[in-house]
């Protein structure tokens, strides 16, 4: 029959059932002794109290299953595994937020004044763009595209190590023709 007991905190229930290793006393003594480091460990991690608290309740239910607590390594079993949960957790949220953004991807709300404003800025980028000469144009449209270098020098019949100088030529051209562009609005 298991036994609930709260040890410490008001978030921190521990399911004691019966000990697989020595009396619960030693265990106890074992989690009074360890407990802060262990959410210390997690919060350093996770950088919240309660997900640390959290953490070191599952690190302490699984050591009570697993871990004979008068052991010699048993403190270093219990960092070892509070680090560990805690790292769980960071790919645990990394993971499912990815998830979430790939199933319904944030959409801003439209803002006119904004679309005008990008609108007006895609425009005269364009204009400056007709007016350079064609091959820095094509140089800047397909960086922009993504195409790697490799991509570009076999489009234009350069080679790779090429690319990166006309591809800053064309970026210098381009910033030159905007800022006339602005001087003369």
């Amino acid at each position: 029959m298991a036994m609930v007991r709260t040890l410490r905190g008001p978030r921190v229930v521990l399911v004691a059932q019966q000990a697989q290793y020595g009396d619960e006393r030693s265990f106890e003594r074992c989690f009074v002794a360890h407990y802060d480091k262990v959410v210390l460990i997690a919060y350093k991690v996770l950088g919240d109290r309660q997900a640390a608290e959290d953490v070191a309740q599952e690190v302490f239910l699984s050591f009570h299953a697993r871990v004979d607590p008068s052991a010699e390594w048993a403190p270093g079993w219990l960092w070892a595994a509070s680090a560990h949960r805690a790292l769980n957790v960071v790919r645990g949220s990394r993971r499912r937020r990815d998830r979430e953004l790939r199933v319904a991807p944030a959409t801003p709300v439209p803002n006119p004044e904004d679309d005008a404003i990008a609108a007006d800025q895609r425009a005269v980028v364009r204009a400056a763009l007709a007016r350079l000469p064609q091959r820095q144009a094509e140089i800047l449209a397909m960086q922009a595209s993504g195409l790697s270098y490799a991509d570009i020098a076999s489009a234009i019949g350069v080679q790779p190590g090429s690319v990166g100088t006309l591809i800053a030529r064309a970026q210098k051209l381009l910033r030159k023709e905007l800022t006339s562009a602005q001087a003369s609005l």
